[in-house]
């Protein structure tokens, strides 16, 4: 009879995104296993995602079905205790403190490089593209990094710093295609070892340290995909460090997933099994990160199909080498990787997240410059 409750209760918030549980729709769910029901109610996002990873349920349009749930609000018509101890957790805790900062690189970025390597373009860049007039991932990819080096202005001879170089894709490149020396830094043994390698005929360094003892003096900076990973108590910490490390007519570069509202930690699932202590920064708290130490020259916003594009271009890239990679990424793992990868299609679709590109300067761009786009 609990069960029976469960099940309506969950039924009527999938009806708000217009899900049907058996439907024929590719958005509709197939249920295999009716203790789902009281999984889901009680604990939220985390037991929809662990109860996927199980095969407890299937959706032949996964990425459909979290558009239409994320759009529907249905999160606010949960509240789970796991969800509300989490975000009391990182509201009394630095969750991101230096003690901490290695270990998203431990769960998630050290997974594998083979993993990697078959997901993303041959650059290994794991951060959206940009789409304008871009027919494939690689293009899209090319595009993004020529508009991030063109809006920094960047110059022969010039010293760069990479917060978050990841493999070393934008790293090369804007060595080679723009003559400058890059410094990059990450919290991942395994993106250094390929980064290394990588950039090897290049002026490139590269580094496996926290940004927090970051050093030096350079012209331009930029960070691509690594900002999510700071927490919002340390925005402040983050930008005063660069500031620090930027020249007085120096530009910087932002590159990140931003969020409708303010929050303090991501959803249990991702925070459990992809992204340890996680944070989408708002608006908001970007803008109180940087007030007083940077001038805002361009906050430009990405379109909702860029990431969603990218994110459906490495799902498509990822499910035809599973066959080809290791025992290790078992049918649990491919699961779970498949859950996150198009949740967060559906979250950009859904408009809930954005990406953004924000570039600041220490004293204001003095001369006529048009932003590009």
């Amino acid at each position: 009879m609990l069960n029976g409750f469960y099940k309506r209760v969950f039924e009527r918030i999938l009806d708000d995104a217009d899900v049907k549980i058996g439907g024929e729709r590719a958005w509709d769910i197939r249920i295999h296993n009716e203790a789902l029901y009281r999984r889901v109610i009680t604990q939220g996002n985390l037991g929809l995602g662990e109860a996927y990873m199980e095969g407890w349920w299937d959706c032949e349009q996964l990425e459909e079905f979290f558009h239409r749930v994320i759009d529907s609000k249905a999160e606010h018509k949960l509240s789970p205790p796991v969800m509300l101890i989490g975000k009391v957790i990182s509201k009394l805790y630095n969750m991101q403190r230096p003690s901490r900062a290695f270990r998203v690189a431990e769960k998630h970025y050290n997974i594998g490089n083979d993993l990697f390597k078959a997901m993303l373009d041959k650059r290994m860049l794991y951060s959206c593209g940009y789409w304008k007039e871009a027919n494939s991932l690689e293009e899209s990819q090319e595009k993004k990094l020529h508009l991030i080096f063109q809006k920094l202005q960047l110059k022969p001879g010039m010293q760069v710093l990479d917060i978050g170089c990841g493999w070393g894709g934008a790293a090369q490149f804007a060595a080679q295609h723009y003559g400058v020396s890059v410094h990059g830094v990450t919290v991942s043994t395994e993106q250094a070892a390929i980064a290394r390698d990588y950039c090897a005929a290049q002026p490139v360094t590269i580094e496996v340290v926290d940004y927090r003892r970051m050093r030096g003096s350079y012209d331009r900076i930029y960070s691509i995909g690594m900002f999510e990973h700071v927490g919002y108590k340390n925005y402040r910490e983050y930008f005063k460090i660069s500031h620090e490390c930027l020249k007085e007519e120096g530009l910087m570069l932002l590159h990140t997933i931003g969020g409708n509202t303010s929050s303090t930690s991501v959803e249990p699932w991702a925070n459990k099994y992809i992204f340890p202590n996680a944070n989408i920064p708002s608006a908001t708290q970007i803008a109180a990160g940087y007030e007083g130490l940077f001038t805002l020259e361009d906050w430009h916003v990405f379109t909702h199909d860029d990431y969603a594009r990218t994110l459906m271009a490495w799902y498509e890239n990822i499910e035809k080498q599973w066959p080809m990679l290791p025992d290790r990424y078992d049918e649990t793992f491919q699961r779970m990787w498949r859950y996150y990868l198009l949740s967060c299609t559906g979250g950009f679709r859904s408009r809930t997240n954005q990406l953004w590109q924000l570039l600041l300067s220490k004293n204001g761009i003095r001369a006529c410059y048009t932003i590009p786009r």
